[in-house]
């Protein structure tokens, strides 16, 4: 009977040991990529042009992504210089890449004088890319792609005849 007990022990250690014991090891990779980093150049700055406005009547002059000008409300566009041209950029980066663009919400441009700063809203980009109005752009099998802006300049009625400029931030991340 002793026997037995011990047998029976040395079975029950043996099983719970090799339990303990047991494990297995896997050979795994790691790695990381690279890229270029995403670059943006400015080609051209965002300007509206030459315009006049009714003392008596606010108004916009819209410019699209394309460069097309449409006055709204008291403002009269004119064809003198400067003549309205869109921010133009380019990018660069890895190829084939999708990037978003980030711009502000709105622009400030001032004459030196705060009371009479205007505000440019409601900005949009199109990208060669996409070929569309949108914040999202594809760097090409060379890594490149352009896009530009446009937005709407917002004028009060019987705003000061001046020369108004302004700066402005925009972004571009990989995706």
């Amino acid at each position: 009977m002793k026997k037995s007990i011990l047998i029976f022990s040395i079975i029950l250690m043996t099983a719970f040991t090799s339990k303990l014991m047991a494990q297995a090891t896997e050979n795994t990779t790691a790695g990381a990529k690279i890229v270029a980093p995403i670059s943006i150049n400015e080609t051209s700055a965002l300007h509206f042009g030459t315009m006049a406005v009714l003392a008596g009547s606010p108004g916009t002059c819209v410019l699209s992504t394309l460069g097309v000008r449409n006055a709204t409300g008291g403002v009269n566009l004119s064809a003198q210089t400067p003549t309205a041209s869109n921010a133009a950029y380019t990018v660069g980066g890895a190829i084939s890449t999708t990037y978003a663009i980030t711009l502000p919400a709105s622009i400030i441009v001032s004459n030196g004088t705060p009371a009479q700063d205007m505000t440019i809203n409601s900005l949009l980009a199109r990208t060669a890319s996409a070929g569309a109005n949108g914040l999202t752009g594809t760097l090409n099998g060379s890594g490149a792609d352009s896009f530009t802006i446009g937005g709407t300049l917002n004028v009060a009625a019987g705003q000061a005849a001046a020369v108004y400029s302004g700066t402005f931030n925009v972004t571009v991340a990989y995706n």
